[in-house]
């Protein structure tokens, strides 16, 4: 029996700067198997290769980011190949009329559209002249058009070569739609690859369908039929070292080298343990495996350091969605007695303590996602996110202290939620601008898989796939119903004046932060807070007396005045009331606290990061 000849591809729009995860882990499958290769081919290092060599570096990599960063949610990256998929008209017009209603810059995305058609045609010979049985798509968001695209032509050249289908964009439902929508795709793998994919190899060089395999979907004649789903989630100890030299390898070589910074992407963990219990209303992105799996300890530290070794590569972006709680006291301190120049990037959970922010500060994590989302406890609740207005605040300002840079958007548009649960998270953003601000305020999108969308009691009944899709896929609504991941419906929450004033509010702060500080330094005499925050005039405040410079300490945790008494008069220190709530309106009134409810946290870092002007 002849062996598969095996290629993986990866399509735009997978970030330039890092290997495909999916195609490393499948490589290392397919090895450890026992089968020869497979080839990788690099659609989205390809894409933007043939852009740059054909525009004479008119559309160059940073276009290509743009959109790959941008795009997500207008359906720009799929919008650029839909016309070789669809046929060379489709979406034109609706897609102008969608940007123009949208007020969206598409960038330059409708002059690379006129490229589509023949990096297509040239993707699927590059990719046919190592003479493949199974090509394998990974395809995730905006990966589904270019792959279909390229998928479509390989098969218009070579009817026999096997196509296949995996990745996010396929778990559910929307792999079936995929698969009885489009025939030229032979097979679809729903869910986790690694043991689905090896398995479907096997019936396909057996010559027997797949019946007896989870999740697959496939042919019997013309009929598509979706496996039923049977299986489990991966065991971490079957998670395999991603295989990355041939990117690596093509990277070296490319026109691109000296525009990419490469980095390094990794897994220590799968699911969610946070949303085992209690999912964030609003999200989706674990899709059907919530479950929550990390890797051993040891096995964690020996995969990243042999890679971070193998490529010389010290930027890495850990992709697991939040972070094993108990990776502080064995992960994190092994990286940190390396005392290697890494540039870690970790997912972490909101609430985290002081010891926790130093432990990823000592290991080289240089950038975190706190998923804090809003600082109006009373919305948190709504997203069931664990934590409170104050613990974010407190986060953002610690990480600041710790020079942990931190990327977090601030959602709106809940259902419950009131003008009242914003209007003094605007009043207090001017007292907030010397901590990183959010990336955007957005309203709430509806995607599949997430508690909004599974449960339309919780205020989203009315629901229809996203209009963005209008313009990527020629399919009928209650096709796109199944295989889109996003949904328009009903809006919620607020709207109008506080919506405007919240989006001032978050964008005078993005202009006010560079140039901001609040520091809090200790001396034997007191506490000095050093304010240079713009729009506050110019301060160095002085706490001197013992018993407020102990409840200072107090409001660095976060307590309403009874609190910070009891806590004094724990220390044998006292304070009357009137004299406490007297010194806190003071601190209130120059900005030094934030105040949630009856409770007050202090706002001063104890150190200022470099900051670099973007």
């Amino acid at each position: 029996m002849t062996e598969l000849g095996i290629c993986l591809v990866t399509m735009p729009w997978q970030t330039l700067d890092l290997p495909s995860l999916p195609l490393g882990l499948l490589t290392t499958v397919c090895r450890e198997a026992g089968r020869a290769g497979p080839d990788n081919y690099h659609g989205n290092l390809r894409w933007a290769e043939f852009l740059f060599e054909r525009t004479g570096g008119e559309i160059g990599p940073a276009d290509y980011v743009e959109v790959a960063e941008n795009g997500i949610f207008q359906g720009i990256g799929d919008w650029v190949f839909t016309g070789v998929l669809h046929g060379n008209d489709f979406g034109r017009t609706t897609f102008a009329d969608y940007v123009r209603r949208h007020e969206i810059d598409p960038g330059r995305a409708v002059d690379m559209r006129a490229y589509a058609e023949e990096f297509v045609d040239r993707a699927a010979r590059e990719i046919l002249d190592n003479e493949p049985d199974v090509v394998g798509f990974s395809t995730t968001f905006m990966q589904n058009v270019p792959s279909l695209a390229v998928a479509a032509r390989i098969k218009r050249y070579a009817p026999s070569v096997i196509t296949v289908l995996g990745g996010g964009n396929c778990d559910g439902p929307m792999g079936a739609a995929l698969h009885r929508n489009y025939s030229f795709v032979d097979y679809v793998v729903r869910g986790e690859g690694e043991s689905v994919f090896p398995a479907l190899l096997d019936a396909i060089e057996r010559g027997e369908p797949p019946a007896d395999v989870p999740g697959v979907c496939w042919r019997r004649g013309e009929t598509s039929v979706a496996n039923a789903d049977r299986r489990h989630p991966l065991p971490p100890g079957r998670i395999p070292v991603p295989d990355f030299d041939d990117w690596f390898d093509h990277l070296e070589n490319s026109p691109l080298e000296g525009y990419i910074e490469p980095k390094l992407v990794l897994e220590s963990a799968r699911g969610c343990w946070w949303g085992e219990a209690h999912q964030c209303t609003f999200c989706g992105l674990n899709g059907s495996l919530m479950q929550f799996r990390s890797k051993p300890p040891r096995r964690t530290v020996d995969e990243l350091t042999g890679l971070v070794a193998r490529h010389r590569t010290l930027d890495v972006i850990m992709v697991d969605n939040i972070i094993d709680n108990h990776y502080f006291t064995d992960v994190l301190p092994e990286l940190a007695a390396l005392d290697w120049d890494l540039r870690i990037h970790y997912e972490v959970k909101a609430n985290l303590t002081r010891a926790q922010i130093e432990a990823l500060r000592a290991a080289r994590v240089a950038h975190v996602q706190p998923g804090i989302e809003s600082l109006s406890t009373r919305v948190l609740k709504i997203m069931d996110k664990g934590v409170d207005a104050l613990r974010n605040v407190r986060t953002l300002r610690d990480c600041e202290s710790a020079h942990l840079s931190t990327t977090w958007n601030l959602l709106y548009g809940f259902p419950g939620e009131a003008d009242e649960d914003y209007w003094p998270v605007i009043d207090q953003v001017p007292a907030l601008v010397h901590l990183q601000p959010p990336s955007a305020a957005s309203p709430i999108l509806l995607e599949r898989f997430s508690p909004n969308f599974d449960r339309p009691e919780l205020g989203f009944a009315r629901r229809a796939p996203a209009a963005i899709y209008r313009h990527v896929y020629d399919l009928p609504q209650r096709e796109l119903a199944d295989l889109v991941y996003l949904f328009d419906t009903d809006a919620a929450g607020i709207r109008g004046p506080v919506v405007e004033a919240l989006h001032q509010a978050i964008e005078d702060w993005e202009k006010r932060h560079h140039d901001s500080t609040l520091v809090r330094f200790e001396s034997p005499d007191g506490i000095g807070v050093r304010d240079r925050r713009s729009g506050w005039p110019e301060r160095d405040h002085r706490i001197e007396d013992p018993v407020l410079v102990a409840a200072y300490h107090q409001l660095e945790h976060g307590r309403s005045a009874r609190a910070i008494r009891d806590r004094l008069t724990d220390e044998g220190l006292a304070i009357t009331g009137p004299r406490l709530a007297a010194w806190l309106d003071e601190l209130d009134e120059a900005g030094l606290l934030f105040r949630d409810g009856d409770r007050y946290l202090a706002l001063a870092t104890t150190d200022v990061p470099m900051r670099i002007r973007t």
